[in-house]
């Protein structure tokens, strides 16, 4: 597969992690993302892909793209054979500037880019982005759209300087903390954060949290599951043990079993960092 990662400039740099371009043959037919912090920008320029969240019992078929707020549940993804597609890693709180409804409003609900920017505008985005010369064009092309959709959201200086604590301290800072220091009522904060990102603060660091823990998992070599647990700062490895399966649907020693499987099989895949078979 071909990946290209372009990124933003201000002032998309503040909402964005990277634009990206992605081609080519899936390295399986289905892929799982366990919730990460962090939300989805996909423009398809392909074949539609299938995208089912969490205990859904069917998943839904996308042909123009999807939005996907910071989820609470694992998202399959379904491929064709091939994909073509332009998307935008976004931070918790970024996809609020360019949303027409609370976030709270589509958590764990994946919907079609049309849903958000209307028919017209989106087959006219498409049709720009699917004629470009490059992939570095169509990502330009997609930066200079965000920009131009940029719109006012209000509370996301607080939401995002509260959600930059959680990050740095990878979900470790208690939350009373951060009310203290932003001078506002633990209420007013949960209200904003749902608005803007669709969680409240204490789902968000507890989404840090497992994000940090994951990404510390050398699959490998060997995993002292006892001491991952407790440098995570859980309680005992049970609590651990609990937590991991309610964001992957696996058991820590499967879900290593898994991305074994995936190196293993796709040595050097540039989608290696995140996905896993689905099971």
């Amino acid at each position: 597969m071909q990946y290209v990662s372009r990124v933003p400039r201000l002032p998309l740099r503040a909402l964005i992690d990277d634009l990206y371009y992605l081609e080519g043959a899936p390295p399986y037919a289905r892929l799982v993302l366990p919730p990460m912090p962090g939300a989805l920008l996909i423009v398809n320029l392909g074949q539609p892909f299938r995208l089912r969240s969490g205990s859904d019992p069917e998943p839904a078929e996308y042909a123009d793209g999807c939005v996907v707020t910071v989820p609470t549940r694992a998202l399959e993804f379904g491929y064709p054979p091939r994909t073509r597609s332009v998307g935008v890693h976004v931070k918790p709180w970024g996809l609020a500037p360019f949303l027409p409804v609370p976030a709270a409003e589509l958590r764990d609900w994946p919907v079609t880019l049309e849903q958000v920017w209307g028919r017209a505008a989106t087959t006219e985005l498409r049709d720009r982005l699917a004629t470009a010369d490059s992939p570095h064009e169509m990502l330009v092309l997609l930066e200079h759209e965000l920009v131009r959709r940029l719109s006012a959201a209000p509370g996301l200086g607080l939401v995002r300087q509260t959600s930059s604590v959680l990050a740095t301290t990878r979900g470790a800072v208690p939350i009373g903390d951060l009310t203290a220091a932003t001078g506002v009522s633990s209420t007013h904060l949960a209200h904003r954060f749902k608005q803007l990102i669709g969680v409240p603060p204490k789902r968000l660091a507890r989404t840090y949290r497992f994000a940090a823990t994951v990404f510390s998992i050398d699959p490998a070599g060997p995993v002292d599951w006892a001491r991952t647990a407790y440098e995570a700062g859980y309680f005992d490895q049970a609590h651990f043990g609990h937590d991991f399966r309610a964001f992957t649907g696996y058991t820590p020693t499967r879900y290593v079993q898994i991305r074994r499987q995936f190196l293993r099989e796709h040595p050097g895949h540039v989608l290696d960092s995140w996905p896993l078979p689905a099971a």
